[in-house]
């Protein structure tokens, strides 16, 4: 019975781990013009702050309104979220429609830092 309940409570806590950020190829990314920025938190948060250039599709609407922002599967969207796990749920929707160079570029006030740095 306790090897039930470990197992659960594990199962339960996977998806909320993030996947792996990879900030240093969202910077790379972004250098390039043809590449896509999408905010994926909530409208407030957007208001309260966003990179420059970034889109905003909130996380759990992804799959809907995707193709009105990014048509051609083949783009480099980089992700970004408060913290990087609503952005890796969205990288694995995506990845699931198609999108073949989809980056998490975690945390906003990190990827914010990292880009500044960058420059």
């Amino acid at each position: 019975m306790r090897g039930l309940i470990a197992a659960s409570i594990l199962l339960l806590s996977l998806p909320l781990t993030a996947a792996e950020t990879d900030m240093a190829a969202a910077g790379a990314a972004l250098d390039n013009p043809a590449s896509q920025l999408l905010d994926v938190r909530s409208a407030d948060e957007f208001a309260s702050g966003a990179l420059p250039g970034a889109k905003r599709i909130e996380h759990s609407q992804i799959a809907a309104q995707i193709t009105s922002v990014v048509p051609d599967k083949d783009t480099v969207i980089v992700l970004y979220c408060r913290s990087g796990r609503r952005s890796s749920m969205a990288q694995d929707s995506l990845a699931d429609l198609g999108y073949r160079n989809v980056i998490n570029g975690g945390g906003y006030d990190e990827l914010s830092a990292a880009l500044e740095q960058q420059q």
